[in-house]
This record gives structure tokens, sequence and C-alpha cells, in this order.
């Protein structure tokens, strides 16, 4: 079994960045100075990621001040609504309200993703996107659509953004759905939410897709999971207890979330090992990917990325092991 590792979440940016947005926001800066920092900011994630051989880069989404800023700023129909506390963290979101069925605009989200590397890289570039769930549980609806039309209507938006963007070469697509998890849906409003993965599916063809939960138990959730058309489906083993889940339909890879960005304590490279073998033997997935387990920008720059080495060390134990 390949056993691959990457990013599975924005990076946290320095405090110099911080401080330079801030005093843009109060005309403290310019925004040519601002923006030389961010593309400094963001080659330098982008080279910790090749330095230490993750399978994707993501350049960090720096510039994204949350993860429905971009969507609230261009779909028409919805705005940028009050700071929001991001889950039981200590990290906020502006929450997006929408006045009436959103529609989105051509090129306006390709316009925002962080740059690759390399041109010819693009294929390795991974697209980091609120999944149609939990985008359409944490926004203030106000369109008077419902639940379960507005999940089907935001997978459609989505796929859209999806197709548009294999277009231009890129091939890794991963969709954040903590509130799977969170609050798993049931019913009706599940099936809008399996609707809306077929949609995104048919829409990326051969490009690899995967969703990631956190904050919250995996396994209970498993069944519905286990029905969503994607290639990867990505667990925080901080909240999962890795004993409780079950074997994955065939098609479907597993991603590990082996580090806690919750803290600063460095996880161990043969434990991560262990455990990762254990859930192989258990729910023999059809490919394996280690990552963090939430988004690192719970931490600070410095311990995100001491603990960002772990991924392949870990992979370097997993193989000595298990002969992978």
């Amino acid at each position: 079994m390949d056993v691959k590792t990457s990013l599975t979440g924005p990076y946290p940016r320095s405090e110099a960045l911080v401080a330079a947005t801030r005093d843009l926001d109060r005309g403290r800066t310019t925004p040519e100075a601002v923006e030389e920092l961010f593309r400094a900011a963001e080659g330098e994630v982008v080279r910790l990621e090749e330095r230490l051989e993750l399978d994707t880069v993501t350049g960090g989404f720096l510039r994204w001040a949350d993860l429905f800023r971009p969507f609230a700023e261009t779909w028409s129909g919805s705005t940028v609504g009050p700071v929001t506390r991001w889950f039981e963290t200590n990290t906020f979101y502006r929450q997006p309200i929408l006045h009436a069925p959103p529609e989105r605009v051509a090129g306006a989200l390709a316009e925002r993703l962080p740059p690759t590397p390399r041109q010819r890289a693009i294929d390795r570039a991974k697209v980091v996107l609120p999944g149609p769930y939990t985008f359409t549980s944490l926004l203030d609806n106000r369109s008077g659509e419902t639940t379960e039309g507005l999940i089907h209507r935001i997978g459609r938006l989505l796929a859209q953004e999806v197709k548009e963007l294999r277009g231009l070469g890129y091939a890794h697509f991963q969709f954040q759905e903590p509130s799977l998890v969170v609050d798993t849906p049931q019913g009706a409003r599940a099936e809008a939410v399996v609707a809306a993965y077929q949609g995104i599916a048919e829409a990326a063809g051969k490009a690899h897709t995967m969703v990631w939960t956190f904050f919250g138990d995996a396994a209970p959730a498993q069944p519905l999971l286990g029905r969503l058309p994607v290639g990867t489906l990505g667990v925080d083993l901080s909240e999962t207890d890795p004993e409780t889940l079950k074997p994955f339909p065939q098609r479907q890879g597993l991603g590990l979330g082996v580090i806690d960005p919750r803290t600063t304590l460095i996880e161990e490279p043969e434990e991560v090992a262990r455990i990762a073998r254990t859930v192989i033997d258990r729910v023999h997935p059809s490919a394996l990917w280690l990552g963090p387990g939430a988004p690192l920008d719970l931490l600070p720059t410095e311990p995100a990325a001491r603990k960002l080495h772990l991924l392949p060390a870990a992979r370097q134990a997993l193989a000595r092991e298990a002969g992978l």
C-alpha cells in the first residue's frame, strides 16, 4: 500500500504577516508591502512541503481569512457577516449571510488560490474547499431556501468550481466537513449530502477527491461517510478511536489525522506507525494518507512546522514496521 502525506487545511500565518494585515486595515502600510509578505510566506510554506516530500502542495491558503470568505465575497446573493467562533476553538470566521439563492462568478475562486511552486506542478496542488454540508450548516440562511435545497445548490456550485479548476490542471480537491461528524445529518438531509457529492464526483472526473472530518468522532457517521463518492475519507484521531472504525468500501481510501493541532506536543513516529498499522489491518482501506487531524492554523507557525516534520518520519516508521 502506498502511504502518502499532505497538509489537510490552512497553515498558520506568521506574526509578521498578521501584524501587516492589521496595519493595512488601519492604513499603516501599503497593499504592495503586504503583497510582498504574502508571496514570501507562501513560498516558505511550499518549500516546507517540498522539503518534507509531501505528496501535495497547498501554499498554506494564507490569503484566505477563513474557509468561507472567498465564497461570501464572490458568490452573488451572499455577504460577509459577523465574527463567529469556529466550533469549540479560540479561532473565528465571519459567518456568510445568504440573502438570496447564491450563484458563483466564473474565475473568481481561481484568482484566490495560492501559487503553485512551478506551473508544471499544478497537478500536485491541492485545493481546500468547504464541504457542502458544513458550508450550509454554518451560514446564516435568509434566502428562503430549505436546508436540503441549499445543500443541493451549494453542492452544485462547488461542483462547478471543481470543474473549472480541473480544466486548469488541478487534480486534488479536499472538502472540509467537520459538521458531518459534529452534527451528522439524517433522513432527507443526509440524502441531500450524498447527492451533492455525486455532482462533485462527476465534475471531478479522474481527479482525487477527499472529505476530511474533524472536531468530532467519525465512527458514528461512518455509514453515511461510506456512501460519499470520494476517493479518500479523513478522520481526526484526536476525536476518533481507531478501534471503533469499521471496514471501508473497497473504493475508498483513508486519511488519518495523526497530528493534533490542539497541542504543541510532538507525536512519536513509532506510535503513529503502530496506530496506522492497526487501522490498516482493521479497515483495509484502498490507500492511506497521513496529515494533521484538524487545520494547523490552530497553532503558531513555529510549533506547526515542528509538528509537520512528523509526517515523513511516521511514513518511514510505518514502512520499516510493515514493509510497505
